[in-house]
């Protein structure tokens, strides 16, 4: 549901979990808005109400919440059930019911209206499309669906605010991006669980299914090991491998800073850039960052900073990082080096940036912390310590940028 300027209400509230409520309540006046005051007591917005039916002496209404997280809809239950006159029903989950049965099927592009229809797609004819390929290779593209088709393949070791949750379980997120596929460009996508988190096991699985296939998108996948995988397929194989989490956040955060760095008026090449993650999407955006000119980036991870001589928990990537980042080679905090930055960007877990250390950064900052569902900060909080511009991972998100390039590699 969209509000009259067609932004959608879960964005508007900046909602994760939506729920509908099924109330019976009581059919005398002001017991309506008993149950209303509840539901703003408990920090929920209200969305649609619709009257589905009379009991008695008693209203039966749907009314959809939007919660920030989940934990408030047991606050908001024990509180309706104080309402004398008022109680629940059901609850129904959208979100969950919106992914009952998966998000995505497979439906045949050609209609089969008769048996001549069947006969043309199938066996018989058939035979005769099997022939042309055998002959020339080449025509699978055009003669088959691998013109509109992507793999997805994860092992599901880093689903984006998850962790390593496993291939089953990172499911509905593959799902989910084929969807966007094929609402989008029209592209086929396949999800494939690959379970295993042997780099050469992964490998060897994605070359053998890559013929039936005209690109390869790597998703949720922990690093090192994704960098290994990517090199390795793209080795291998002569369609394109895309790291979603690697160069669509890097496409994503990039064409924001672009328009920020206009909205402030600032010069790139004079920009500092402090960064929270240096894992896929870390590496990535740091690599895409420099090439456009950015002056500096400091990373940061688990362990501090990353720097020229650090000894502790630094793979090749990061020694790579730390080669062409952090000129003067910062070692101090992570609250020490906002200091004087002009630019934010979050890719590692939420609530690790306080108010103080957005206003320690230079006049006019930019932040994006886009860790999700919760980011490092909220943007609300980022704009009250003096952020000119601040973007969370929803309005900074990777499918603005995956469908399209997929499109435009597939087409090429």
């Amino acid at each position: 549901m969209v509000d009259m300027t067609g932004t959608s209400w879960q964005q508007r509230y900046s909602a994760s979990r939506i729920f509908t409520l099924r109330c019976r309540i009581a059919d005398k006046p002001g017991m309506f808005a008993k149950l209303s005051d509840c539901l703003g007591r408990a920090g929920a917005h209200t969305g649609e109400i619709n009257l589905v039916g009379l009991e008695n002496e008693y209203k039966i209404r749907d009314v959809t919440v939007y919660l920030a997280e989940k934990k408030q809809l047991d606050k908001l239950l024990r509180m309706v059930k104080s309402i004398d006159g008022a109680d629940i029903i059901s609850v129904t989950d959208e979100i969950l019911e919106i992914h009952r049965r998966g998000s995505i099927e497979v439906v045949s592009r050609v209609p089969i209206k008769n048996l001549t229809d069947l006969r043309m797609l199938y066996t018989p004819g058939v035979a005769a499309v099997c022939e042309e390929v055998k002959k020339d290779p080449a025509t699978a593209w055009e003669m088959t669906g691998i013109c509109d088709r992507v793999a997805i393949a994860t092992n599901g070791t880093a689903v984006l605010g998850l962790g390593n949750i496993g291939p089953v379980a990172s499911l509905p997120v593959m799902e989910g991006k084929a969807a966007i596929f094929a609402e989008f460009v029209g592209i086929s996508g396949f999800p494939i669980l690959i379970d295993t988190e042997d780099i050469d096991t992964f490998v060897e699985t994605v070359v053998r299914i890559a013929s039936g296939f005209g690109a390869i998108q790597l998703e949720d996948i922990a690093a090192p090991a994704c960098f290994e995988i990517e090199e390795k397929l793209r080795a291998k194989l002569n369609i394109p491998v895309f790291h979603d989490d690697q160069h669509g956040t890097a496409t994503v955060v990039l064409a924001a800073l672009i328009n920020a760095i206009k909205q402030t008026n600032k010069n790139p090449r004079r920009c500092s850039v402090v960064m929270l993650g240096a894992g896929a999407a870390g590496f990535a955006i740091s690599q895409i960052l420099l090439e456009f000119g950015i002056g500096d980036i400091v990373l940061y991870d688990s362990k501090g900073a990353i720097y020229r001589g650090r000894g502790e928990n630094i793979n090749p990537y990061k020694q790579q990082l730390a080669k062409v980042t952090n000129k003067n080679n910062e070692k101090g905090s992570l609250s020490e080096g906002f200091a004087g930055k002009d630019i934010f960007i979050g890719v590692s877990r939420p609530n690790m940036v306080s108010k103080e250390m957005v206003a320690s950064m230079a006049n006019d900052p930019i932040v994006l912390p886009l860790s999700n569902p919760v980011g490092e900060i909220s943007k609300e909080e980022a704009i009250e310590a003096g952020a000119a511009i601040a973007a969370d991972g929803r309005d900074i998100n990777n499918a603005l940028a995956y469908p399209g390039i997929f499109r435009g590699a597939l087409d090429a």
